[in-house]
């Protein structure tokens, strides 16, 4: 947890990360996946997956899922379809992160809940199905590839904010990564760095929730 100070009464609202946070990922479970189809050992994919321009293009909806398949395509050096490419690329999820449905539906009872995902329409589809009901725990969820904006730039917080209705100061966020938590607090909101699921259940617990 980061070094803000929660107590009870200190929010209006609570905003979650996705990735590593509500659903559990493993990107190693794509590369075998890719790996198995184009006959090849994982660790050749690995150090040619680069989320740069094109990844993050396709997680601001810039471009669709076909030409980001296609540009991985190209830089994995592999000739997959785009649906073995597919097949591997939702392949990341493994499920709910142990716990999170019932801290969720704990904390919904108390204040309104929102998620933020820096994400794509490919894994949008997947996850909304596959793990409907504890994503329904949600108000809202913002996703990167809709709103056009990601973590951790400055504009994605403001929209995210101004959204929610709510000062920036009474969310409290949730997410893995450093780089977004700072993000966040840059702009004004709390923050708690999650390492596991039990950083959101101290953060509830000093919350008062």
């Amino acid at each position: 947890m980061t070094s803000e100070s929660l107590a009870p009464g200190a929010a209006d609202a609570l905003l979650f990360d996705l990735g590593r946070v509500v659903l559990d990922l493993d990107f190693n479970r794509t590369l075998h996946a890719w790996a198995e189809h184009a006959a090849c050992e994982p660790a050749q994919l690995a150090g040619k997956f680069l989320r740069g321009e094109l990844y993050q293009r396709h997680e601001r909806g810039e471009i669709s899922d076909e030409s980001f398949f296609a540009g991985l395509r190209s830089a994995l050096g592999v000739e997959l379809s785009d649906e073995q490419l597919i097949e591997g690329w939702n392949a990341i999820f493994i499920g709910e992160m142990p716990g999170m449905n019932q801290l969720l539906a704990r904390a919904a009872r108390r204040l309104p809940l929102y998620a933020f995902s820096n994400t794509n329409a490919a894994h949008v589809a997947h996850f909304s199905s596959q793990f409907a009901e504890v994503l329904g725990h949600f108000r809202q969820i913002f996703l990167s590839s809709t709103i056009g904006l990601r973590k951790p730039d400055a504009e994605a917080y403001d929209h995210v904010v101004q959204s929610i209705g709510v000062p920036a100061e009474r969310i409290v966020f949730f997410d893995d990564l450093a780089e977004n938590i700072e993000g966040a607090r840059e702009r004004g909101l709390k923050t708690v760095l999650v390492t596991s699921p039990e950083d959101v259940a101290k953060a509830l617990n000093a919350l008062g929730i």
